[in-house]
């Protein structure tokens, strides 16, 4: 009888992206927008042309995207956006919430690049989990689009919008006008997804913007956990799950310190000379919420990530190699593996690896294990430790090790 600890690792991404180019996007637009966009994209130019290539087609090619991500020896993914939507000037991850000028065509955009996700996850079901996109500047529009999202079986869930401090057209997540968003959320059972690169608000032209822009850009983000527990979200809707990606959880155990510190004065009545008496706290510390309701999308984990998965929970932390992204590390997953997970037990490996993603995004384990067996990333591979980082590889966390072996940090 052979041991199941030594079965290859059904691995999942929790972190890839996708998108159509942007002349398909036309078809997936309503008929009543489409003029409109052809006007648009008469003068749009691409925002990032040295990409244009085999990168690009990596998008929305199914055929070679199989390819590179059974190389890279992965079984299954979930996916964020990638490409422009119809009247975006950029990526939608990386885009601010459209101003109240700007929302009729973008909700347009979004829509059709739902209705793409959905078609191109329908390609290859067993494997893809794709995440649909909503806007917050109108909550009913934003009921209608979840629900769409739902019955087209986007079990990936949907992309939360992050307002950042500027973007104050929009409500902060506390708000409780999205109480009816949050409650359809729940109902649907849908996962509530946020990303790197969200909630940063608009840097000056000059020296230094986007290296800013880059090294703000974790505390920006994490600004959406912080929101929905301190503002109840989690108590009064206790089903909902939320994951953060591409962010580690190297923060997390720190912040929920830092919040259970602040809830108990906030406890008291009084923070300091503030007078929270009005303010009812929450019933139970932030920490409760955090490890009840929230997961972690761990992408290229650092060893610093995975040193807090006793705090977080092991069962919440989700590998990816953010496949096409040159941060991520694809095409070098396997030594990403075996730089964070080889001296690891092989039962935590296999649900950070996979199972946790499975269980989450509702990928069906059985069906990707003929897939899994063939890839052959078994316990006995990740367990060899990584003694040489990939020199061409410009995934982040190998360029800080990298740096750390160099004495420069």
């Amino acid at each position: 009888m052979s041991d199941p600890s030594s079965d290859p690792y059904i691995t999942i991404t929790a972190d890839t992206h996708a998108g159509a180019s942007i002349d398909a996007y036309r078809e997936y637009l309503d008929p009543a927008e489409r003029s409109e966009f052809d006007d648009w994209r008469g003068s749009y130019a691409n925002p990032a042309k040295k990409h244009v290539g085999s990168k690009k087609t990596k998008n929305w090619d199914s055929a070679e995207r199989r390819s590179d991500l059974e190389g890279d020896g992965v079984a299954g993914e979930v996916i964020f956006p990638n490409t422009v939507p119809p009247f975006y000037d950029t990526a939608f991850h990386v885009a601010p919430p459209p101003s109240p000028n700007q929302y009729r065509h973008w909700r347009a955009g979004t829509q059709a690049h739902n209705r793409w996700l959905a078609e191109f996850c329908a390609e290859e079901p067993k494997r893809r989990a794709g995440i649909g996109l909503i806007h917050l500047n109108d909550v009913d529009d934003a009921i209608e689009d979840v629900q769409w999202i739902a019955k087209q079986g986007l079990r990936g869930g949907v992309l939360l919008p992050l307002p950042s401090p500027s973007d104050v057209h929009i409500p902060p997540l506390n708000h409780p006008s999205y109480d009816r968003l949050w409650a359809v959320i729940q109902d649907c059972n849908l996962v509530l997804n946020q990303h790197s690169g969200q909630g940063t608000p608009t840097y000056a032209e000059g020296q230094g913007s986007k290296a800013l822009w880059a090294s703000e850009m974790s505390f920006f983000v994490q600004r959406g956990f912080t929101h929905l527990i301190m503002g109840g979200v989690f108590e009064r809707f206790p089903k909902l799950r939320y994951i953060l990606t591409e962010s580690g959880c190297a923060w997390a155990p720190r912040l929920m310190k830092q919040l259970d510190g602040m809830f108990m004065a906030w406890k008291a009545g009084a923070i300091g000379e503030i007078d929270t008496s009005r303010d009812p706290a929450l019933k139970e510390a932030p920490s409760f919420y955090a490890k009840r309701n929230c997961w972690y999308g761990a992408s290229f984990p650092s060893l610093e990530d995975i040193a807090g998965r006793e705090t977080v929970g092991v069962d919440r932390i989700l590998w990816g190699n953010d496949y096409p992204h040159y941060e991520g590390c694809y095409p070098y997953s396997r030594e990403n593996m075996r730089f964070a997970f080889s001296d690891l037990p092989e039962r935590e490996v296999r649900m950070m690896l996979g199972e946790n993603a499975a269980a989450l995004y509702d990928f069906d384990l059985e069906a990707l294990r003929p897939t899994a067996n063939r890839l052959g990333i078994t316990p006995e591979l990740v367990r060899q430790p990584l003694e040489e980082i990939p020199a061409d590889s410009t995934c982040v966390t190998f360029l800080r090790a990298r740096a750390a072996a160099a004495g420069l940090s």
